[in-house]
This record gives C-alpha cells, sequence and structure tokens, in this order.
C-alpha cells in the first residue's frame, strides 16, 4: 500500500471523487434510521400514542440487526433490466433509496390515530430497504477504491451518516414543532433524492470474474452444478465460512466473546427507545429538545469518539473497552435522576453531555474491538455478522420498554437500563483478564 508522505498529500485524498461523493451516500444511509426509531416514537408520543404502543415499535428496528441473512441473496441476484443498465451496486442502491422514499412519503401521508397498524407496516418498509442499501453501500465502499484509500471513504462515509442524523433528529424536529411532523417526514422523503441523484452520478466499480462457485469442477455431474447446488456453495462460503474461521481461530474463546457482543450495547439502546417520550413528558417543548439533545448531543457524541480513539492508541482496545460499558450503565442513572428532578434545560445539558460523551467513547473503543476480531479474509462479511448480532438482542428487549414505563414510571426504568449493563462490564473485565494472557486472537 502506498504510504502518504506529508499532509498535503494525506488531504488530498479526499478531493478524489469516489471518496469525496461517500458523504453523500453516508447521508443516504443515516437519514432512515432515526425516522423509523427515536424521531419515530417523539411523533407518535406527541400525538398521545401510547408508551406501550410506542415501545413495540422499536421492533422495527431489529431489521437492521438481521440483514446479514438477505446479503447474500443482494450480493448475487440480479434485478431484471435494471441490473444491465446500471450494473450491480447501482441497481440495488437505486431501488432501496426509492423504497426509503416511497415509505416515508406514505408515513406522512398516514394518519398515525386511525392507522396505526399502516404506519408500523410503511415503517418496516423502510427499515428493510434502509437496511438494504446499508448492504449495498458498504460492498460498494470496499470494491470502488483501492486498500489504501479505504480509511478516507470510511471517514467521509462517517460524516455524511452524522449529518444525515441531524437532519433527521434536529431537523425533523424544527420542522415539526413550526409546521408538523407531516411536513417533517414529506422532506425527509425528499431529502432522500441526494442519494437517488448520487446513485445516479456514481460509477459502478469493478467486479471480479465469476468465483470458482460458478464454475465447474472437474469430476463434477451438470446436476451438481444446478441452481440449488450453487446457491448452497453460494450462501456457505457468504455465511458459514466466516462463522467456521472465527471458532476455529478463537477456540472456547469465541464464545465468550459473542456474548459480550450480544449485551454491550443493550443497557445503551434500551433506553434509547424511551429517550424522546421520556423529553417529552418532562415537558420539554421540541425546539428545546432539538437543540440541546439533537444538535449539542451531536457534538458531545464526536467528541466522545476522538476521546476514545485516543485512549484507545494510548491504552489499547480492552481498557477503553471496560471504561466504555461502565460509562454507559452509569449514565443511565443520571437520567432517573432528571426524572425526579425539576423540568431543567440546563440539567438536561448537563447529562446530555455525559450520555453523548460516555456513548460516543464506548462506540469508538467497541468499533476499534470489533475490527480487530475480524479476518481480513472475511472483513466485510464477519462485521456484518457481529454488528447483527451486536444489536439484536437489544432492540428485542427494548421494545418492553414502554411496558416498563407504563408499570413501574421512569426513574425505575432508567435504573433497570443502567442493570442492564451489568453484564458487558462483567464480560469485558473477563475478556480483558484472559486474552491478556493469550497470544492475540486478531484475524489481521
Amino acid at each position: 500500500m502506498a504510504a502518504l508522505h506529508d499532509w498535503r498529500e494525506a488531504l488530498r485524498v479526499y478531493l478524489r471523487p469516489r471518496v469525496f461523493g461517500m458523504i453523500f451516500l453516508g447521508f443516504a444511509a443515516g437519514l432512515p434510521f432515526l425516522l423509523v426509531f427515536s424521531t419515530l416514537s417523539a411523533w407518535l408520543r406527541d400525538e398521545g400514542i401510547s408508551r406501550s404502543v410506542i415501545g413495540f415499535f422499536s421492533w422495527v428496528g431489529v431489521t437492521y440487526s438481521i440483514k446479514v441473512f438477505w446479503a447474500p441473496v443482494i450480493d448475487r441476484l440480479p434485478i431484471p433490466l435494471l441490473t444491465r443498465l446500471m450494473g450491480k451496486r447501482r441497481s440495488w442502491m437505486l431501488l432501496a433509496q426509492l423504497g426509503i422514499a416511497t415509505g416515508l412519503a406514505a408515513m406522512a401521508m398516514t394518519d398515525v390515530h386511525t392507522h396505526t397498524t399502516a404506519i408500523a407496516l410503511l415503517a418496516v418498509l423502510v427499515a428493510f430497504s434502509s437496511s438494504t442499501q446499508d448492504i449495498v453501500v458498504d460492498a460498494y465502499r470496499i470494491e470502488a477504491v483501492d486498500d489504501e484509500y479505504q480509511g478516507a471513504m470510511a471517514a467521509t462515509y462517517v460524516f455524511g451518516y452524522r449529518l444525515a442524523l441531524l437532519a433527521a433528529g434536529a431537523g425533523a424536529f424544527y420542522i415539526a414543532e413550526y409546521s408538523s411532523w407531516r411536513s417533517a417526514y414529506l422532506s425527509m422523503a425528499a431529502l432522500m433524492g441526494i442519494g437517488l441523484l448520487t446513485t445516479l452520478i456514481i460509477r459502478e466499480p469493478e467486479h471480479p470474474a465469476a468465483d470458482a462457485i460458478n464454475q465447474p469442477q472437474p469430476g463434477k455431474s451438470p446436476q451438481q452444478h444446478g441452481l440449488i447446488a450453487r446457491l448452497y456453495r453460494g450462501f456457505s462460503r457468504a455465511v458459514i465460512a466466516p462463522f467456521v474461521e472465527f471458532f476455529r481461530r478463537n477456540g472456547k474463546m469465541a464464545f465468550w466473546i459473542l456474548a459480550l457482543i450480544a449485551v454491550y450495547k443493550i443497557s445503551d439502546i434500551t433506553m434509547g427507545v424511551m429517550a424522546n417520550p421520556f423529553y417529552l413528558d418532562l415537558g420539554f417543548s421540541k425546539t428545546e429538545i432539538a437543540d440541546i439533545t439533537k444538535i449539542f448531543g451531536f457534538f458531545m457524541t464526536i467528541f466522545g469518539a476522538a476521546l476514545g480513539g485516543v485512549l484507545v492508541t494510548r491504552y489499547g482496545i480492552r481498557k477503553p473497552l471496560l471504561l466504555g460499558a461502565i460509562l454507559v450503565a452509569a449514565t443511565n442513572l443520571l437520567f432517573a435522576l432528571l426524572a425526579i428532578s425539576q423540568p431543567s434545560v440546563p440539567l438536561l445539558a448537563l447529562v446530555i453531555s455525559a450520555d453523548n460523551l460516555s456513548g460516543g467513547l464506548a462506540t469508538s473503543a467497541f468499533i476499534a474491538w470489533l475490527s480487530s476480531l475480524t479476518n481480513q479474509a472475511y472483513t466485510a462479511t464477519q462485521y456484518a455478522l457481529f454488528s447483527s448480532l451486536m444489536t439484536l438482542p437489544a432492540k428485542l428487549l427494548g421494545g418492553f420498554s414502554g411496558v416498563i414505563v407504563d408499570n413501574h414510571g421512569y426513574p425505575f426504568f432508567f435504573v433497570y437500563a443502567a442493570l442492564l449493563g451489568t453484564p458487558a462490564i462483567l464480560l469485558s473485565s473477563y475478556l480483558i483478564h484472559r486474552q491478556a494472557q493469550q497470544p492475540s486472537t486478531t484475524g489481521k
């Protein structure tokens, strides 16, 4: 890999068209997420929908956690006519973005009181299309440039994704405050035009020649090369082989590693389901929520992530990983304090500062740890499998958040969310102790 010798040359990489274009693809990828999660929760609560129903709506996010199951299909199945015109990646990207824009516009035009089920089904359509877009954008990012530019591609993608979170979070709240939630969701549907236009402009990346699963093998009969056999071999290479390699490399420790991946985000995600309804129930205006939790919180998250990166560089991955687990659980107790206090904007800002800073730090350390677990031969697939496991248990458990709040109140709920972080703390401590005594199991 070619080395960058000075700062000017290093910065010039961001002017490359494909690197710069990832800002817009990152924006398209990040825009739908909050619109079927916390922003949707705020809309439903503002319309008087019960907290129990809002909690169940969070199960829509499970779609992001199971995308690994249809990723091999998207990787190999062409879309009639469209794939021939645009290529494998761009055709699926365009179809997914059209699904997102259509779903958001339909949600805006649907009455949440008389057609709550329809809102839920449309949210599933948006989440499915969004997770499909994630699969394709990740594949495009890896295939579009050489290895030496992957760091720049990831950086511009994250920047665009964060900008989209601001638009779908603070932007939607501002529009809803001064107009309506219908206008907010129609505006978000229109913003998906950024992704659609980018998809039409970018060039399809080059794809390697058909691999061995599509090539006849000596001694094999023609029947063994039929559709079923080829699908099975494709599924084995895409999904089964990465798992087998991971368990062979890590041995018995693999189960403890997977357990930590499954529980690390539970406390954070469970609390996040009820965050916006909590702010509204305390009496904060949508403008105050947007100013403090979205815009101010955005900068605190960025600062926390940067701090996490510095700590990982200084102390390695394991200690920041444990620190992040402790801080995420502890800051949930601050929300319990906020719940029993008089509504106060300064106190809200303090709690949000602590929560977003700790969340950014934990995320930075966690992503670094997940990345270290992958094998270079299966980097994309193993990371997708890890990220699915990371969110699935938390999403399922988070669906009961509204029931707990309705039955026990917010103070109990936030203490409960903090206690859910205990397994992550214990497993992080255990892995630090065990892995310190063993050679590194990184696939790199």
